[in-house]
């Protein structure tokens, strides 16, 4: 029953996601000035953990948004498989300024809540699984298609290093 119920909740999940996706893409002309700066459709990859020890799961398929309300500012969330084997879902604001804009490289930071971890006396939630993320991103664009590399801190409570996380985008 138990696994029937989390297979459940994980599909509902992913149908909400998917959802909240194909929603945005036929969003109202008068809506499209929100993400005036720029929507982008990102698919997350892979990542590498910085810990010789250990194996984690490198292969961390996902999907997400970045919607740029602004050229310095973009409102992003998404979902992924994380490097447990767990559903994660993320959400936050980015900002790159543009003093750190070069051509095809912008330098940013992401701030926000991530899921799917434990996060100890410093998670919410009922079990401790949300928890704050801040972390740097090398944002690569060319016309309509870019990668993002994001350096995501360690988690202790949760036995994770310092990872780096790969994500393919596309710009609507």
């Amino acid at each position: 029953m138990c696994t029937w119920l989390s297979r459940f909740r994980t599909f509902r999940a992913r149908l909400l996601t998917a959802a909240a996706l194909a929603a945005s893409a036929w969003m109202p002309a008068a809506h499209a000035s929100w993400c005036g700066e720029g929507l982008w459709l990102d698919a997350m990859v892979a990542s590498h953990h910085f810990h010789p020890d250990k194996d984690f799961e490198q292969f961390n398929p996902g999907i997400g948004v970045e919607c740029w309300v602004a050229p310095q500012w973009a409102v992003t969330g998404g979902y992924f498989r994380n490097s447990l084997s767990k559903p994660s879902f993320y959400g936050g604001g980015v900002w790159g300024p543009d003093f750190l804009h070069w051509h095809y490289i912008r330098l940013a930071v992401m701030a926000g809540l991530i899921s799917g971890y434990d996060y100890g006396s410093y998670g919410i939630g009922h079990n401790h699984t949300v928890g704050p993320v801040a972390a740097p991103l090398i944002m690569l664009e060319y016309k309509r298609v870019g990668a993002n590399i994001i350096l995501i801190p360690p988690i202790p409570s949760s036995d994770l290093p310092f990872t780096l996380g790969f994500m393919l985008k596309v710009r609507f």
